[in-house]
């Protein structure tokens, strides 16, 4: 037990230390943003599942590879609060809520709606690379995956968790929740497991970037 709570401490700890701050202080106005996503989130999917509105909110926030990009790239904002159909919206919720909170108290809003900005535009590109390769190639696609709505909030919290274990040091976590995206390919190959993968890729690079840009910063400091 020593030991699971030894590993913990080193796996976990960094992060517990940010959170817990700012939550026993403010609570729930420590995430602001977390908490908007969730009700947005909650409020579309409901609209969605009216006959008056799941036109509606195909309109605004669904996107498919066969859309003009310009369309999909209008859409993909919104597209991070439209949940999938055919899946439970609680699990979503839970999910925005605990990830998007945690990066909203570590990393700030702003910076935490760009890096779920750029996993989810991330799997939205790959879609359309992938139809463009075809399925004979390696990372391509089918064409009927073309009519297939992209991952939506889904794709962001998978890149937001990978970056919350890059940056502080939880990288036993990050790695699981990278394995279970591959594992989810494995299984099911469809797009959404392929989309998140993209969505990791463009995660690792974020982190590339941050890490090399602190080192400049920190050789800057030392000379």
């Amino acid at each position: 037990m020593d030991r699971i709570a030894r590993w913990a401490r080193t796996e976990w700890g960094p992060l517990y230390v940010t959170v817990r701050g700012p939550l026993v202080r403010r609570r729930w106005r420590a995430a602001p943003m977390a908490i908007g996503a969730v009700c947005l989130t909650a409020v579309l999917q409901f609209v969605q599942n009216q006959s008056w509105g799941y036109q509606f909110v195909q309109n605004i926030g669904a996107v498919r590879a066969e859309d003009p990009l310009w369309l999909a790239l209008l859409r993909t904002p919104l597209s991070l609060f439209v949940p999938a159909l055919d899946l439970p919206v609680w699990g979503a919720l839970a999910q925005l809520l605990l990830v998007f909170g945690i990066a909203e108290i570590c990393l700030g809003w702003w910076r935490t709606l760009v890096i779920a900005y750029a996993a989810t535009l991330a799997g939205t590109l790959y879609a359309r690379l992938g139809i463009w390769l075809g399925p004979d190639r390696p990372l391509g696609l089918p064409l009927t995956d073309a009519q297939v709505v992209d991952t939506g909030p889904s794709a962001a919290v998978v890149g937001l968790a990978v970056f919350l274990g890059w940056r502080y040091r939880a990288y036993i976590t990050a790695g699981v929740v990278i394995a279970a995206m591959v594992v989810e390919v494995l299984l099911k190959n469809n797009l959404a497991g392929k989309e998140h993968l993209a969505a990791i890729a463009a995660v690792l690079m974020l982190c590339g970037i941050s890490a090399l840009r602190h080192r400049r910063h920190r050789d800057r400091a030392l000379t």
